[in-house]
């Protein structure tokens, strides 16, 4: 098994303020590795101010890391050469949250799609090209005829991300990071995009970065699941355990956020006034918000222990299991890369299609 993206030991901090300089700690300690084959999905879930994007963004490039590496195909993104940029920015492609902002209003959105079939040289001719922008579209479930021609004001939200999802299609990539790709459209329209997406992973083999904020739709389609608290990984593993039965305090919360239709059931979990500010980078930083507080949660960040053979959690109810390494993080999530290089094991049949219900 070849690893194809990976961030080892990534840490980013912002500063902020001209002579007080403020730091902020969007990211601390985080590793994971992508696979080329066989192909996964994994969706890194939290709360805005996580870090959710900020990894999304180290991971394309387009910010470096305070601490530790990025790298494609072993070689630090810092120091790829020009052919080696090109082949990463083919073999890694990102459909950003806002659909509407990824276009230029003065052109058609022909363009958009016209442009990486140029860029990267993946037609001969304007009709070869205009045939592989039609079977592209038609594989996201748009209608040439109707779409091409049209301005993004035309569209609809739901059309503009799934032509998004076509643009990456087109080049054929490795490893697609969707920010957020849903949170932007209406109900009725995410079953289709996330169908879309889990088509381009079966069909075409494409690994998946899936950050969302919703862990409805990470249960849905993603394999792996990863739970960040103000950039830290609060619990990793088999998306139908971590949901199933969530051992992190702060993935309770999560879960028991989610409404359903019961009058009799009440929210569970709510933070006192000003918790989500409270917390210390020395300790637990969800300690502020944990019923399950004990004074060690004050002293020092819990590391990650493991709780299952594809479950962590860093948090100190877990003291008694084995301390899994932020590097070894693989080894807990299904089909992840082991220490050595080694994979851990498949993904069960179940996951392989779009669950229903959720």
């Amino acid at each position: 098994m070849t690893v194809l993206l990976e961030a080892r030991r990534v840490s980013k901090v912002f500063g902020s303020g001209l002579f007080h300089k403020r730091r902020t700690t969007a990211l601390e300690d985080f590793s994971l590795a992508i696979a080329s084959d066989p192909p996964s999905i994994t969706a890194v879930v939290g709360e805005s101010g996580s870090g959710k994007t900020t990894l999304a963004r180290l991971l394309l490039g387009l910010v470096e890391p305070s601490e530790g590496t990025v790298s494609y195909k072993g070689k630090d993104l810092r120091t790829l050469n020009s052919a080696e940029q090109r082949d990463f920015r083919r073999g890694v492609q990102v459909i950003f949250q806002d659909p509407f902002e990824a276009y230029n209003p003065f052109y058609r959105i022909d363009h958009v799609l016209e442009t990486p079939v140029m860029n990267f040289g993946l037609a001969a001719s304007k009709a070869e090209a205009r045939a592989l922008i039609e079977r592209t579209l038609q594989a996201v479930g748009l209608r040439p005829e109707e779409t091409l021609g049209r301005y993004p004001h035309q569209l609809s939200g739901g059309q503009r991300q799934r032509i998004m999802v076509a643009r990456a299609l087109l080049i054929r990539p490795r490893i697609i990071i969707a920010d957020e790709p849903v949170s932007m459209v209406d109900a009725s329209l995410r079953a289709t995009i996330l169908g879309s997406l889990r088509q381009l992973h079966d069909e075409f083999g494409i690994s998946l970065l899936y950050v969302t904020h919703d862990l409805t739709t990470a249960y849905q389609i993603s394999e792996n699941v990863i739970v960040l608290y103000r950039g830290l990984v609060a619990e990793a593993g088999d998306v139908e355990e971590v949901v199933g039965q969530p051992k992190h305090p702060y993935t309770q919360l999560l879960i028991g956020s989610i409404p359903l239709p019961d009058p009799d059931r009440g929210w569970k979990g709510e933070a006192p006034p000003g918790a989500e500010n409270a917390g210390s980078d020395r300790g637990c930083r969800f300690a502020a918000r944990c019923p399950a507080v004990m004074p060690r949660c004050h002293e020092a960040v819990p590391p990650l222990y493991r709780v299952a053979r594809h479950r962590a959690a860093a948090c100190y109810l877990y003291g008694d299991g084995e301390i899994v390494l932020g590097e070894d993080m693989g080894t807990v999530l299904v089909g992840g890369i082991e220490a050595g290089g080694a994979a851990s094991a498949a993904a069960s049949p179940a996951t392989a299609e779009i669950r229903s219900g959720a």
